[in-house]
């Protein structure tokens, strides 16, 4: 066990996980605690949380990268911030272990402890998957996708091969949720943008596939919103395979299986597979004597309270967002629970603050987190979108104007908000930028040509079949 760092010897909240549920409980928390002789410790791989539903905009070049994440240490000030991994929690000794990037570990005593650790892509034991395709949970993997897209139409534009020039040209997403949908729509705005700079592309060249397993596309709207997005996304060129799953992605050729009958749907080469297809729990919930769901969620009460046997809670231990199962007591969540996004994650943090401020030191009653969801907006691109908002069925550019919206106001703090604001009014002005920052996992290369050294090459996987991405970042 390496050296404890120095860390504030007061009584601790601490808080596992800095995505949106763990920002809004420490803001929610730390200047409280402290004036209570406390202090709130947030710890997390990263210094930043990353607004997600951004994503999809980073990838179509209305929105700078590091726009859409919120920097702990500024925007905490009076939270203390440790970044580094959480890979073991005993409550029973009120101690977590935590683990820094260089691998040292120390142990963090604590008060409370609140797991806000978020979740991760869920993958599945699909041959190849690993090494060909890219997730869209992160900042970095929004980035390297709009990256690799650009790469990958300027390469095949001189390209003479006519097998190596289709699958340079072809762009796969599997999953055909929010996220998914709103990712391939992006990404078809910045083809088609691109595309339109380049003379030796035409717009016939790009193939753009989005595959589901599912008979439908995005359960959170109705059947026949669901069914017309459909039809938009082909009207625009892209293919839409309902009931079919990737059964194997390796060297880059994609093999595809009818899922009503297990039968062979074919296969194609693609140089780019973007896996949109779910999220599981932060695999730290496991990690933690507190009780584990069947999906790996961490089991807390309507108030937020890590359960104890059939109706008890455990005494300083609190718990919200995508990494817990938190009850839905409007009867609304698929099993009971609440789905994992951002409209929950805001309101379930601060609920748990106020009842954990209850609960510590008597301030105000305990009640139980209560919310009815105000129904969902996705943005398909420039103009376009479908969501139903307050139950009211919109389409096209009110639901995309009602997607900015709601997004902009959900995004955290007003320096953000701003920042964001500007990126839109800029692109509205001067339009989309579609240039690809080149050599990202290379950068040391310009020095080492200049030096008549030997180029390095890529860290990940090579870059004509996307690049591996395993995170278990909160």
């Amino acid at each position: 066990m390496a050296i404890t760092p120095q860390l504030s010897p007061k009584p601790r909240v601490l808080i596992v996980g800095g995505g949106y549920a763990g920002l809004y409980v420490a803001k929610n928390l730390e200047k409280k605690v402290k004036e209570r002789g406390g202090v709130v410790t947030l710890v997390d791989p990263l210094p930043y949380m990353t607004y997600q539903p951004f994503l999809p905009e980073v990838v179509g070049g209305h929105l700078e990268a590091r726009h859409i994440i919120v920097d702990h240490r500024t925007h905490l000030k009076h939270t203390e911030i440790v970044q580094g991994k959480v890979v073991k929690v005993e409550h029973a000794r009120k101690t977590a272990t935590v683990q820094t990037q260089d691998g040292a570990e120390f142990e963090v005593p604590y008060q409370d402890v609140v797991m806000t650790a978020g979740a991760t892509t869920r993958t599945f034991p699909i041959p190849g998957l690993a090494e060909a395709g890219i997730g869209m949970k992160t900042v970095q993997e929004a980035l390297t996708l709009r990256n690799q897209i650009l790469d990958r139409l300027e390469v095949a534009s001189t390209m003479t091969d006519a097998a190596a020039r289709s699958r340079a040209l072809t762009f796969a997403v599997v999953g055909g949720g929010f996220n998914g949908v709103e990712t391939i729509s992006e990404m078809e705005d910045l083809i088609r943008d691109a595309i339109k700079k380049n003379p030796r592309l035409a717009q016939s060249d790009a193939r753009i596939v989005l595959i589901e397993a599912m008979g439908r596309i995005m359960p959170e709207v109705s059947e026949d919103q669901a069914v017309g997005v459909v039809e938009h996304l082909k009207a625009r060129g892209i293919e839409v395979l309902l009931n079919t799953s990737l059964s194997s992605a390796e060297g880059g050729l994609l093999k595809l299986i009818n899922m009503a009958d297990k039968s062979d749907a074919g296969s194609f080469e693609a140089d780019t597979l973007v896996w949109t297809a779910g999220v599981a729990a932060n695999a730290v919930a496991k990690q933690t004597d507190f009780p584990v769901e069947a999906r790996g969620r961490i089991e807390v009460t309507p108030t937020l309270q890590v359960k104890s046997g059939e109706d008890g809670v455990l005494e300083g231990a609190w718990g919200c967002g995508d990494v817990c199962a938190v009850p839905d007591l409007t009867g609304d969540g698929p099993g009971g629970h609440c789905v994992p996004n951002a409209q929950h994650a805001v309101r379930q943090a601060r609920r748990l603050a106020a009842n954990l401020l209850a609960v510590r030191f008597g301030e105000g009653a305990v009640e139980e987190y209560v919310h009815k969801s105000l129904g969902a907006v996705a943005g398909l691109g420039t103009g376009k979108g479908v969501g139903n908002p307050m139950g009211l069925k919109i389409s096209g550019i009110p639901a995309w104007l009602a997607h900015r919206g709601y997004h902009g106001m959900a995004m955290p703090t007003y320096e953000r908000k701003a920042r964001v604001i500007t990126d839109w009014i800029l692109g509205a002005v001067f339009g989309r930028d579609t240039t690809a920052i080149e050599e990202l996992e290379t950068p040391h290369n310009a020095f080492l040509e200049a030096a008549g050294g030997q180029l390095e090459s890529g860290r990940f996987a090579p870059r004509a079949i996307g690049h591996a991405t395993q995170y278990e970042n909160a």
